[in-house]
């Protein structure tokens, strides 16, 4: 099979994106040839099989000058390809169909996002297949979407036994989204109501979204969290493992609507997740599970891991390590994913 790949980033060193550098190695075992377009290039490092092809971003090109490039390649290379996977960004596929399908590419489109549009409509009607990972996901509801593991390569991803049970992480972008200001409120509360724990806040805002970064932050600097919660710039993807080892609990508080890799990251790492995703209830316990706007929900939760014992600590470790394996491996949503692509149109 001869794939093309569409894709924002291909970079070791991104903190959000890196990890699709592992997807790409993953595709490329299954692949004659696998060739990929991205809109920024950076660190990388892949099997013979793959040919990269950048827009230009960090080259500091124009939206004129991506546009050209991106129909450039994708008929250059045409007769290198049989089908089309366009991950996150619905836009591709809005450009890129009117090429594909005289030329019988089969498209898929991957997008997880919990809102969308017009556009994300039109472009799941020009789209083969559309997948997703969470069933709150704006395109869950589409005839022709499927849903799939969320990707994770758990043998990258791995628990130890040396965590502090009382330690906490949160890792991710500084964005409104990921309510960061509710979990340093939330820690307030608990240090305030005399619990002990430790907690490590790893992220970067985007752009756009450095005002509420600066708020996270001096939000966190109150006298009742100064020795308890320490603040990290973004890693880059290869640093996470050991950053998720290091951590008994985990805190996410996204809500419902995509299925945060992140989760799944830390689950497959053996720490206990506090989360805000309604994708996890009936696979962790109920009381893990919270309000993602609400402080007093969050610190609950929070509390509850905090308090568990040896046993019920070491049950719910191998529990979501086990979830994460069987349910969203990064080898299960090859086998699930390169059978689509390989239909005929």
């Amino acid at each position: 099979m001869q794939l093309l790949i569409v894709t924002q980033a291909v970079d070791l060193d991104d903190p959000v994106l890196g990890f699709f550098h592992q997807w790409i190695q993953e595709f490329s075992k299954r692949c004659d040839k696998l060739s990929v377009i991205c809109l920024k290039e950076g660190r990388h490092s892949l099997p013979a099989n793959v040919s990269l092809y950048s827009l230009g971003k960090e080259r500091g090109a124009s939206r004129i000058k991506y546009l050209w490039n991106f129909y450039r390649y994708i008929w250059k290379l045409r007769n290198e390809y049989d089908a089309v996977f366009v991950h996150m960004n619905q836009e591709y596929v809005l450009l890129g169909w009117k090429l594909w399908w005289p030329m019988r590419k089969r498209v898929i489109l991957w997008r997880n996002h919990r809102k969308g549009s017009t556009l994300t409509r039109l472009a799941g009607l020009l789209s083969h297949t559309v997948c997703y990972t969470s069933e709150s996901a704006y395109v869950a509801s589409f005839k022709n979407a499927v849903r799939m593991p969320i990707g994770i390569d758990t043998n990258f991803f791995k628990p130890d036994t040396g965590a502090d049970p009382l330690s906490i992480l949160f890792l991710g972008r500084l964005d409104p989204v990921k309510n960061a200001d509710v979990l340093i409120g939330a820690l307030g509360k608990l240090s305030n109501d005399g619990v002990e724990f430790t907690a490590d806040i790893y992220g970067d805002p985007t752009h756009g979204h450095e005002e509420y970064a600066h708020d996270v932050r001096k939000k966190a600097a109150i006298p009742a969290l100064k020795d308890r919660v320490r603040l990290h710039v973004g890693v880059t993807h290869a640093q996470t493992p050991g950053i998720y080892r290091a951590h008994a609990i985990y805190v996410n508080l996204t809500p419902s609507g995509s299925f945060d890799k992140t989760i799944g990251e830390a689950m497959a790492s053996g720490c206990i997740p506090v989360v805000a995703n309604e994708a996890l209830r009936g696979v962790m316990p109920e009381y893990l599970i919270v309000e993602p706007a609400s402080i007093e929900s969050v610190a609950a939760g929070i509390a509850r891991a905090l308090s568990l014992q040896d046993n019920e600590r070491a049950t719910l470790r191998t529990s979501a390590r086990n979830y994460a394996v069987e349910n969203h491996s990064l080898q299960l949503l090859t086998e699930k994913l390169l059978p689509l692509l390989e239909e005929h149109v």
